[in-house]
């Protein structure tokens, strides 16, 4: 009983000093400073939350490394200890000088998860109470890493969800992550981990996959936030990969000179229209590419509709460089016979997956670009690069449904990107 009567709101109030109209906290001779960073929302352009950390600075006015501060073996108790005084500073300080709707961003230590309120009582409604606080403007940060604690993971998020607060997974992508955590928190912000930009900002492979992750954590129906850029060109693929929110270096460093914040960023408007001419470039520069192959691929089809059969409609079109393969399909999407596989292709195909290759009577009625042909008779359909399963590689498919003598079906053209 002692224990919870110790890290009581009152207990942890003590341990604060007051620098009108500001305070910092006291833990083992440290001074304990609010440092605030901004986070931006693409779409609206601005501000829309700050998330709060921690500068330390010794008795003489020192600055310390949080590592110092963080990093050394606490018992629970001192590590419950510095995470309410951190809080208590940080929501205090944030309500002076932010009055408006944005949110506060805390981070919540694992001990603070497996044994805070269980051990020491409850705490974080009083403290929002007592700094008049909406629990709305209030996300908390939950670090993505493995716990053998998972009932009271769940149980804390669901205490701080009940009491209005949203969720964030922090640092998703840094090594331990999995989709279950986002299925069984269902989170209101996802956080990727800076490695992702990294790695994004070195392969081109792993920039197209970021997107693709983006949206599956939409789908989970999660908000989603790109931090650690440091970058124009991490800043433009964050953009791009369609990230709800940005943070990093590039549009803001941490500040702890709370009577003068700095000011905003103000070259959100000149990135996003970089991106629009950049994207627009792109799409100039698609339209101009499928509009060689759409030529011959509308002169198959006119050979096919005279009866012709595919392989001598499609023979110019597997001569071109970037042809890799052409195959009909009928309207219940099955595939009719053989596909026609270009010879410069054949000789360069991987015989790790050989057993892909033929493809007579398969079914691709799933495939989106299959559909919309069906459903939008003789309109050329162009889907978006996606994986091949036949040559497991990108790909291209032109797509038309058209009549010829033997009925309907549908001409499926792949090009590699």
């Amino acid at each position: 009983m002692k224990k919870t009567l110790k890290l009581d709101l009152n207990y942890i109030q003590q341990q604060t000093e007051h620098h009108a109209p500001f305070m910092t906290g006291k833990f083992n001779n440290l001074n304990l400073m609010t440092a605030l960073q901004p986070i931006y929302s693409l779409a609206h352009k601005r501000v829309v939350g700050h998330e709060a950390l921690v500068r330390i600075k010794e008795e003489g006015g020192v600055p310390v490394s949080p590592a110092i501060l963080f990093d050394q073996e606490r018992s629970a108790m001192e590590t419950i200890q510095l995470d309410r005084l951190c809080r208590f500073i940080h929501i205090h300080n944030y309500r002076i000088i932010n009055k408006s709707i944005n949110w506060l961003f805390l981070n919540i230590s694992p001990i603070t998860i497996s044994s805070g309120r269980k051990t020491f009582g409850s705490y974080f409604r009083e403290l929002l109470e007592f700094h008049d606080f909406p629990p709305h403007r209030i996300v908390i940060e939950v670090v993505e890493h493995p716990t053998s604690e998972n009932d009271r993971l769940m149980e804390t998020v669901a205490y701080f969800k009940e009491l209005g607060c949203l969720i964030a997974i922090d640092d998703f992508g840094a090594g331990h992550s999995n989709f279950d955590r986002i299925w069984t928190l269902r989170p209101d912000i996802v956080k990727l981990d800076r490695s992702f930009m990294v790695r994004s900002s070195r392969n081109p492979e792993i920039r197209q996959i970021l997107s693709g992750i983006v949206t599956l954590l939409h789908q989970a129906g999660a908000l989603v936030l790109m931090e650690g850029i440091e970058t124009r060109d991490q800043a433009m693929i964050a953009i791009e990969s369609d990230v709800d929110f940005v943070q990093g270096f590039f549009f803001g460093r941490p500040f702890t000179n709370l009577q003068q914040p700095p000011p905003e960023f103000d070259g959100l408007n000149h990135l996003l229209a970089d991106f629009k001419r950049e994207f627009h470039c792109s799409e100039t520069e698609s339209r101009q590419r499928i509009q060689t192959h759409r030529t011959l691929f509308e002169m198959a089809i006119s050979k096919l509709k005279a009866g012709s059969d595919i392989s001598a409609a499609c023979t110019d079109m597997l001569s071109t460089l970037e042809v890799v393969r052409c195959y009909c399909i009928d309207t219940d999407g099955i595939q009719i016979g053989q596909t026609l596989v270009s010879s410069m292709y054949n000789a360069m195909k991987d015989k790790r997956f050989k057993p892909l290759e033929d493809a007579s009577s398969a079914d691709w009625f799933r495939r989106h670009y299959l559909r919309r042909a069906i459903y939008h008779p003789d309109q050329l359909q162009v889907t978006r690069p996606y994986l091949s399963i036949t040559g497991a590689h990108m790909c291209v498919t032109l797509s038309m449904k058209f009549t010829c003598p033997d009925g309907d079906c549908i001409l499926c053209c792949d090009l590699k990107t």
